[in-house]
């Protein structure tokens, strides 16, 4: 048990836009350091938007902690002005909605909050005045700068709108946590310079799952059955940049010895199927998404974790994948963009490879090495299991959100 300020709990309130039973990565990690806040003895309170809530505003009880459903207006599978507008009025509207919920007259000492979405500085800004407590900001990418890295936006009105929102949150914030030491040059320019004294590294972090809870997809039943397995599980859409990834997959077309399996859902996933079906691809499954207890025992059929990052990413990004693959002592074949940390990581630590660049053939010979290495390298599932233990710990992560709000002596 940890020591913490004064007497009684230190009371936490928890907001997101994605939590359990969502799958989404954010759900998964905010769940995870919700858990760990909760076993360091810490009381959490989470609140999320809901458009499908019974209520206009619920609650929930459960072991690690209290889950209040605010109902707000569905911002997914919705199209783009509408899910912009839905996600502006939401602050708004889940401020108005806790007047008449049992945390309103309840007091917190500390709000930590999660980003994207990049919306909620309204409500934060209101929550800190009611409760008089600081606030974090656990912030995950850049946008709308990476979306026009990606060609998705033009720098016009829309863009400078966002802009604003993301400004907003940040003057919100008491502290901000990017992802990797590279983000740091993201405060170093401009207007945003002002908040670089806020900022620090929050690593992403991941907690070990149980690798005896079984799979819903057993290989052995695919005809990949026996072959070395590289495997994506995640969101498939614009941001990941699949098409090299799917010229790698052609290029083994003729092995025997190697398989890929894509686990998850997302835009892209009906074109990869496509071109799969189009190339006449029998060396790779296509999975629906499934439950993140099941990611061990998946991962325990598996050879290789493939990590995908659309080449035009100008932020650094240490997705949330790579971690649950070296958790499980997978090694990493990494198609990254230029400058990421990731690169290095995987280059010190000897827990993969990754390659910066658009040939496939390259890419090939980067995989042919790894895939060498399962061979001859005995201690390579080690390292990056004790990669993912010593940098990647939930426990290191909530310590330091923790510390960061002076909640703790």
């Amino acid at each position: 048990m940890y020591e913490l300020y004064g007497a009684g709990l230190v009371k936490f309130l928890v907001i997101a836009d994605a939590f359990p039973p969502m799958r989404t990565s954010a759900a998964v990690i905010m769940n995870e350091l919700v858990c760990e806040l909760d076993k360091q003895g810490h009381e959490v309170t989470v609140l999320i938007p809901s458009p499908l809530s019974k209520a206009s505003c619920e609650a929930k009880d459960y072991e690690h902690f209290k889950l209040i459903l605010a109902l707000t207006p569905k911002t997914n599978d919705v199209g783009y002005i509408r899910r912009t507008v839905a996600e502006f009025i939401a602050p708004y509207i889940i401020y108005y909605r806790l007047r008449s919920a049992s945390i309103a007259n309840e007091n917190f000492d500390g709000i930590i909050w999660y980003s994207p979405s990049i919306f909620f500085g309204p409500l934060i800004s209101r929550l800190k005045k009611r409760y008089g407590c600081p606030a974090y900001l656990v912030l995950r990418d850049m946008f709308p700068d990476w979306a026009v890295d990606l060609g998705l936006m033009k720098k016009r009105l829309p863009y400078y709108f966002f802009k604003f929102v993301e400004f907003y949150q940040y003057t919100v914030a008491d502290h901000i946590g990017i992802q990797a030491p590279g983000n740091f040059k993201y405060f170093n320019n401009g207007i945003l310079e002002r908040f670089r004294s806020k900022v620090d590294v929050l690593w992403n972090w991941i907690t070990p799952g149980d690798p005896n809870i079984p799979c819903s997809i057993n290989l052995k039943k695919t005809q990949l059955a026996g072959r070395i397995i590289f495997a994506y599980a995640g969101n498939m859409g614009v941001a990941q940049d699949f098409d090299l990834i799917m010229n790698l997959v052609e290029l083994y077309k003729d092995n025997r010895e190697i398989g890929f399996i894509f686990v998850g859902r997302g835009s892209e996933v009906p074109r990869l199927k496509l071109f799969a079906e189009k190339h006449a691809l029998s060396n790779i499954v296509f999975f629906d998404e499934i439950d993140s207890v099941e990611i061990p025992a998946l991962y325990a059929q598996c050879s290789i974790g493939l990590v995908a990052l659309d080449p035009r990413h100008k932020s650094n990004n240490i997705p949330g994948k790579f971690l649950s693959y070296i958790e499980s002592g997978l090694p990493v074949l990494a198609r990254l963009n230029p400058g990421n940390d990731l690169t290095q990581l995987i280059s010190e630590n000897q827990v993969g490879e990754s390659y910066v660049g658009f040939d496939a053939c390259d890419l090939k010979v980067a995989a042919d090495a790894l895939i060498l290495s399962l061979k001859y390298d005995k201690e390579i599932s080690f390292r990056c299991k004790s990669l993912a233990h010593s940098l990647f710990s939930t426990k290191t992560a909530a310590i330091q959100i923790v510390d960061a709000l002076n909640c703790r002596v």
